[in-house]
């Protein structure tokens, strides 16, 4: 808690956290015996509360609701004890928080007589009261000071609340309603809570702004706190926030163009949220929505992906979600997107590598058979291919680490395919370059005079080192890997790598492979002749990734998202 405002006083409360420890001072000095004024508000906060503080490891922590657990450490530094306050006035009855009336009430009988104690939104408290508390008297409530106050303290961040309190009612205990909340309830005070967004959370909606994700902010506090911490987290101009009222009276289509606009909203009930997330869908655009509370399940299950909170979050909002974050923390959830993304980007590197070497290995057979002259490569040495690089290779790109601006780029549609236009340009384009090579190699052998079974075995030799250079050339869709930071990162491409050359040893020299795929060993003078056809591949594909990223057209086209 940062503020308390009463009728005659402003006061500080200093420390953090759910900690006991501080003070609470008016015109910077520690207040010694607090005034009736703060022990009533003491008092509101200890007894109209269903929140639980333990700790646990030498840290406070709260369960439930963490507004109102930063209630106690207030009461606690005006020297109240919580049992001993329960066990002098226990609860008989409640009217438990709702967000449809936006406040909290209990019934309380103590020694001097029953007393009604309430805590709530600072515009439905004054509703209902017609008194302000003083030190030793009862005075006409200033409504306008209190809402300038109110005001002030939302305009600083603060989650403002209002407290009241009634003694000798005149309600009868037994299934209380909202709507017994009387109308002459005596004003207590305002208190200000504080909760700073966390450096993670601001660094993790800058990183979703960057990847062209919008984040807005759906509440239930004040328009000006709402606006005021959104504006602390990046969102918003901190200026601009649609209350729920304001989003009763809109018509869908008045609420289709105002979420294109507003990314703050506030003092929004569960059916305000519901229709948030439809006039968001209706714009085509895909939702995420998080929530902890048993109303926010409606919103989180119409929501393209529900997300619960783990820790805070109850059994029902989980079962409505589709997806629980269990440190109830948003940079997860930007941490999440980036590993999505890394994930859909290694699946369509692996796909973009494992067709064209699948499609080369098939041509090549093709050819041979259309243009009738000895095969090249046979079924055993292609199924040999196949297991050596879909194994060590085609495994080893789906470990490639995050790229450098993989947040930086535009979300991708819903339909877009993994295989795009421009995928099946590189298939194409790469898979005819590999058929090449490995003929010219094949060929090539067969000019030297060399039998059928050593052309074969450099025909295979061809392909398989074509599609190690290959492989290289994958760890990026269009940028250059003609650097030593292109081949660094992901250690499970050498060690893939390694595994073939020594597969591809082992198939070229040792005899009982020999008799098992009909082949021959190479002479030293063929492997510098294969690297140097390997590294010419190499670099034709890199002219070609060269090319599109000069074009805007056909960079925009292998791009697109």
């Amino acid at each position: 808690m940062t503020s308390v405002v009463t009728a005659g006083e402003v006061y500080e409360v200093t420390g953090d956290g759910y900690a006991p420890e501080g003070e609470v001072k008016a015109n910077g000095q520690a207040v010694g015996d607090p005034p009736e004024t703060l022990v009533l508000m003491g008092r509101v906060s200890l007894l109209c509360n269903d929140a639980e503080i333990f700790q646990d490891d030498g840290k406070w922590k709260v369960e439930g609701d963490p507004t109102e657990g930063a209630l106690y450490p207030f009461a606690a530094k005006l020297g109240m004890d919580r049992a001993a306050e329960t066990a002098a006035a226990p609860r008989i009855d409640g009217i438990p928080f709702e967000s449809e009336h936006k406040f909290m009430a209990t019934f309380n009988r103590g020694a001097g007589g029953e007393m009604l104690l309430v805590k709530g939104a600072p515009e439905v408290i004054l509703d209902h009261c017609d008194r302000q508390q003083t030190a030793d008297a009862l005075e006409p409530l200033d409504r306008g000071r209190f809402m300038r106050e109110g005001d002030r303290l939302a305009a600083q961040g603060e989650r403002v609340l209002g407290l009241a309190w009634l003694p000798a009612p005149g309600l009868v205990a037994g299934n209380l309603k909202a709507e017994d909340l009387p109308r002459n309830l005596i004003l207590l005070g305002l208190v200000g809570l504080m909760d700073p967004p966390r450096k993670e959370a601001i660094d993790a909606v800058r990183e979703c702004h960057g990847g062209g994700i919008r984040v807005t902010m759906i509440t239930g506090d004040h328009k000006i706190t709402a606006a005021a911490i959104a504006k602390m987290l990046g969102i918003g101009d901190g200026t601009t926030a649609v209350a729920g009222t304001e989003i009763e009276a809109m018509n869908e289509a008045a609420l289709q163009e105002c979420v294109r606009d507003v990314d703050v909203f506030a003092r929004a009930s569960p059916e305000h949220k519901l229709r948030l997330v439809k006039a968001i869908q209706a714009n085509r655009q895909i939702v995420a929505m998080t929530g902890d509370g048993v109303n926010d399940a409606p919103a989180l299950k119409k929501a393209d992906i529900g997300v619960a909170m783990g820790i805070k979050g109850t059994e029902v909002t989980k079962e409505a979600a589709g997806m629980i974050l269990a440190d109830d923390n948003f940079a997860s959830i930007s941490a999440a997107v980036k590993e999505g993304r890394t994930v859909y980007n290694n699946i369509e590197k692996a796909m973009l590598f494992l067709l064209p070497t699948n499609v080369a290995q098939g041509a090549v057979i093709a050819v041979a058979v259309l243009f009738a002259f000895t095969l090249p490569i046979t079924a055993p040495q292609v199924l040999w291919v196949n297991m050596v690089t879909s194994v060590a290779l085609g495994l080893a790109i789906s470990f490639e680490p995050h790229e450098a601006d993989v947040m930086l780029r535009p979300p991708r549609t819903t339909d877009r395919p993994i295989v795009t236009g421009f995928g099946i340009w590189r298939i194409l384009f790469v898979g005819a370059a590999l058929v090449l090579y490995t003929l010219a190699a094949f060929f090539w052998m067969k000019a030297q005079g060399a039998s059928d079974p050593l052309a074969r075995t450099v025909a295979v030799n061809a392909i398989t080192i074509g599609q190690i250079f290959y492989l290289l050339n994958s760890r990026y869709l269009l940028d250059s890997s003609l650097s030593v930071r292109a081949h660094t990162g992901n250690p499970y491409l050498w060690y893939g790598i390694g595994v073939v050359v020594v597969l591809q040893l082992l198939f070229t020299y040792a005899p009982p492979l020999h008799a098992i795929f009909d082949t021959e060993p190479l002479p030293q003078s063929a492997w510098l002749w294969l690297l140097a056809g390997g590294i010419i591949f190499f670099l034709v594909v890199e002219i070609e990734k060269f090319i599109v990223r000069s074009s805007p057209a056909l960079r925009k086209a292998a791009t697109s998202r």
